[in-house]
């Protein structure tokens, strides 16, 4: 039982780091204005792994739209987080030995981040769009439901193009939620 709540704990602050350095990369993206709430937070959160990462970043990349610092501050994380979970969840079932980590255990390290990345990239997708759905319905006129529109154009523009409006209500969000939902699943 206590191995669960760890592990829960664990997973739990490695989601919010991961999912600020990959919202910050979504924000700056979008093009959206950090000073105002979420940008206020992904950046006091992220800003301790992304400054340091921005001079480290080579000088083409940051001249692209993408936010590099903050996608590669992202798989660090990702990185470290399979890391932490080996090491203590090895060492507290008494599997771990720390001299066996060589190639062979480098490999099963990475498909776990990068799950937990693409599960992470996911799920802060799904809460966005959910978010801007329910605002959608309940207070169209608010700045959060304008702020959640910007991030989540981009995702549910080309659902648009194919999905209909039937009786005047937008069903690409739940569409998007739907398809989200399914590649969960799928990843699972």
């Amino acid at each position: 039982m206590l191995i669960r709540i760890l592990a829960f704990l664990l997973e739990t602050f490695f989601f919010v780091l991961i999912g600020a350095a990959l919202l910050r990369a979504w924000m700056n993206g979008c093009r959206v204005n950090m000073r105002a709430q979420p940008g206020s937070f992904v950046m006091a959160v992220t800003d301790w792994l992304v400054k340091p990462l921005r001079r480290v970043v080579p000088k083409a990349w940051a001249q692209s739209r993408i936010d590099w610092a903050s996608v590669v501050a992202a798989a660090l994380l990702a990185i470290i987080y399979a890391l932490v979970w080996a090491l203590l969840f090895g060492v507290l079932a008494g599997t771990a030995d720390l001299t066996a980590f060589g190639p062979t255990a480098l490999l099963p390290l990475l498909a776990f981040a990068v799950k937990m990345l693409v599960r992470v990239t996911l799920q802060t997708a799904m809460i966005l769009v959910f978010g801007f759905a329910i605002l959608s319905w309940v207070h169209p006129g608010s700045p959060s439901y304008s702020l959640l529109g910007r991030l989540t154009e981009p995702l549910l523009a080309p659902l648009r193009r194919v999905i209909p409006t039937i009786g005047g209500v937008d069903l690409s969000a739940l569409a998007l939620i739907l398809i989200l939902q399914i590649a969960l699943m799928v990843l699972g």
